[in-house]
């Protein structure tokens, strides 16, 4: 709150300033820092003639008082500054910034009647509530001055080792905002600490967050045709702040209240043993283009955040959303460093998925840059030095990098490949077999070449963006009218297939096989070298009724529907129980391309219906993979894998030197036929071949007579 003790009012003079409580202040650190006796306030902007700090007391949306900056007094090179004595937690702060008369208006947009949010804000008051509605011309969002009085106790980072996660990407307010949930606070942090129980049982190893930074959901002038509800962007990638989390996703509605929930997750978190991963949205804001709102960047040095066309001064737009942050600016680039430091530092995440990467390796002019300073800091960065770095290796101007963003051997990648080359094998396309070995061993097609390595490889069937797993088997078209776009939004081409009727079905057999289909997806994608990522409810048979851009659906479209998990009860025990044999065996985690010595050790070879004669043709459409090495008891630890996307059964023969064979998966088996116990593996009446069924994956483990 604002001390009552010293009045301050509007003024010029340096001299009264430093009497009455105002005094020169500290160009670093930049934002609002609480030190002994008050706050110190310091803001970049190269280009603003002038910048007043407004303060504000309670709710108040207009400032208790304003302070000019002074020019010579209050500014250190392009930094300005002043400290406040008598400020205490709680209070907050925006800027007004004006141009210099002969500035082009086009390059610097300027407009002192805004009050402006300071980019660095560790905590934003004004849209506690979620999709909030003003009534103001201009957004009320505040910084808020925040005292960090957190008890970490013992936490430590867990750096699990990238070649031993897996990966569950979720939606913070989906999560839980379902009634189904069952958690007192709905939709929140609080709410998503509620599921810890659930997912340690599940045995993910690392949950990747979508955008939790305070971002704009009422970005959205649409209605639903068929219900007339609001629409909103629901997923989070409009972008507001960088360090502040999204107060709606709170249930500590004041102050720093967002800021101690969200560390409470990742505390609770790793005492789970599961790491956070941030979904972060470096390539653009919600200010969009020449139309869109003023919150910050744009109003503080338009010119240097974003990257503009020279001549004109219009947006250059790479991201799809009408602006494009200019990452590769020093200033820029320092911001985009401080921000992910402050989250490893002060929040203790454990690693970043950057939306549309690609964007972050282009040049003030929109070029692409052969080796980018902004990616080339991050890697080599020492407080990110333990830290996840995730790649979407793409951008929405066309720039596609998968296996070739620039790496340094540091960054991952979501391997977009993989997921196309395994939608299309298990929908039975032919010509695949080749493509599905080559995902099955870690893409080395992809990551070998750039001196990365099989867990730089993040592999996916679905995700966020597009069909949920159960819609993949289940419709042949995008179903997004709900979106108010006439179906023009998502992608036209999704490698689905509806297994023979479109949406819900009353017949038996195609819901068989579409179980069926699902569990070839999760057989493949938990067995093959690389990260695995799991889309959240997919386990359980998550629909969200054929839209593959749900980005707008505040709803139970989107929402986790957790019936599901009683409904599907053995789809979820099936995953559950891959998941916990990619744990229990080294063979399907290998940290390296090259030949490796003692438990990393392990032979590969190819089958077909027959041994030793895999078959590559066009038309083939299964494929066998033998696995053996040393276990870590050091015993001989041998996986036989059979993928076969033919309609027709086809009989395998299987490797006879000593070994019994015992079958832990047979998707064409009835629950619980379809997945054994761990431990409890049935043994296989004949060792020397096995039956595989049309569409159906088969996974056998080999111990010598004696075990």
């Amino acid at each position: 709150m604002l001390s009552t003790e010293e009045p301050m009012v509007r003024s010029e003079d340096s001299t009264w300033k430093s009497s009455n409580g105002v005094s020169r202040g500290s160009p670093l650190p930049l934002g609002a820092t609480l030190v002994r006796d008050g706050v110190n306030f310091a803001i970049f902007s190269r280009n603003a003639r002038s910048v007043t700090l407004a303060l504000f007391d309670g709710d108040d949306d207009f400032p208790s008082c304003e302070i000019p900056l002074d020019i010579r007094f209050n500014r250190t090179g392009n930094v300005w500054h002043c400290f406040v004595k008598g400020l205490e937690p709680g209070v907050r702060y925006g800027y007004r910034m004006d141009r210099w008369h002969n500035s082009n208006p086009r390059m610097h947009r300027y407009d002192p009647e805004i009050v402006l949010l300071d980019p660095y804000a560790k905590a934003i008051s004004g849209r506690s509530s979620w999709a909030q509605e003003r009534d103001t011309r201009y957004d009320q969002r505040r910084g808020i001055v925040t005292v960090d009085g957190f008890d970490w106790g013992a936490d430590q980072p867990l750096n699990i080792a990238l070649s031993e996660t897996v990966i569950y990407e979720l939606h913070v307010r989906g999560f839980t905002r379902d009634p189904s949930a069952g958690v007192a606070k709905p939709g929140t942090f609080a709410g998503l600490i509620a599921k810890i129980p659930y997912l340690k049982d599940l045995g993910i190893t690392a949950v990747e967050l979508l955008p939790v930074h305070e971002f704009e959901e009422l970005d959205s002038d649409r209605l639903n045709p068929e219900t007339g509800e609001r629409l909103v962007n629901y997923w989070g990638y409009q972008p507001i702040s960088f360090f502040a989390p999204n107060a709606a996703y709170s249930s500590w509605k004041t102050g720093g209240g967002p800021v101690h929930e969200f560390k409470q997750l990742v505390k609770s978190m790793h005492e789970a043993r599961i790491e956070v991963i941030l979904d972060v949205v470096f390539n653009h804001t919600a200010e969009g283009n020449d139309l869109g709102p003023t919150f910050s960047f744009r109003g503080i040095d338009n010119s240097i955040y974003y990257t503009l066309d020279p001549g004109t001064g219009d947006y250059l737009n790479y991201s799809g959303c009408g602006n494009t942050m200019n990452c590769n600016h020093p200033v820029v680039r320092e911001f985009i460093t401080e921000s992910l430091r402050y989250w490893v530092m002060e929040m203790h995440v454990d690693g970043f998925r950057f939306d549309l990467a690609s964007i972050l390796g282009r040049g003030q002019d929109g070029s692409v840059l052969q080796n980018p300073p902004l990616l080339e800091t991050l890697a080599h960065d020492p407080i990110l030095a333990n830290t996840k770095l995730i790649a979407e290796a793409w951008d929405a101007a066309g720039l596609y990098q998968v296996g070739t963003f620039p790496a340094w051997s540091r960054w991952a990648e979501w391997n977009g490949k993989f997921r196309d080359d395994v939608r299309r094998f298990v929908r039975s396309e032919p010509g695949m077999v080749s493509a599905l070995a080559t995902r099955l061993v870690g893409s080395p097609d992809l990551y070998q070449t750039s001196r990365r390595e099989p867990y730089h490889s993040i592999n996916f069937v679905t995700c966020h963006d597009g069909f949920t797993l159960a819609d993949l088997v289940s419709y042949d078209g995008k179903h997004n009218e709900p979106n108010g776009e006439n179906g023009r939004d998502g992608s036209n081409e999704n490698l689905s297939w509806n297994c023979g009727s479109e949406g819900p079905t009353s017949s038996q057999a195609i819901s068989d096989l579409r179980n069926r289909q699902v569990k070839n997806f999760a057989t493949i994608l938990l067995l093959a070298d690389g990260v695995p990522m799991l889309l959240a409810g997919d386990e359980f048979g998550r629909t969200q009724q054929g839209n593959n851009n749900a980005y707008c659906q505040d709803n139970e479209i989107s929402w986790i529907d957790w019936s599901l998990r009683r409904q599907n009860a053995g789809l979820h025990r099936f995953f559950k129980l891959l998941i916990a044999f990619r744990r229990q065996h080294p063979l399907l985690r290998t940290t390296s391309y090259r030949s490796l010595t003692g438990h990393e050790a392990r032979r590969i070879e190819w089958n077909g219906v027959r041994l030793g004669q895999p078959d590559w043709s066009y038309e083939s459409r299964s494929l066998a993979l033998h696995l053996s090495g040393l276990s870590v008891n050091g015993t001989e630890d041998h996986i036989y894998f059979i993928a076969n996307s033919h309609w027709e059964k086809h009989e395998f023969e299987l490797p006879n030197t000593g070994l019994r064979w015992r079958r832990f998966v047979d998707t064409s088996l009835d629950t619980p036929d379809d997945v054994t116990d761990l431990g409890g593996e049935q043994p296989l009446i004949d060792s020397h071949s096995y039956t595989v069924g049309p569409r159906s994956s088969v996974v056998l483990i080999g111990r010598n007579h004696a075990g």
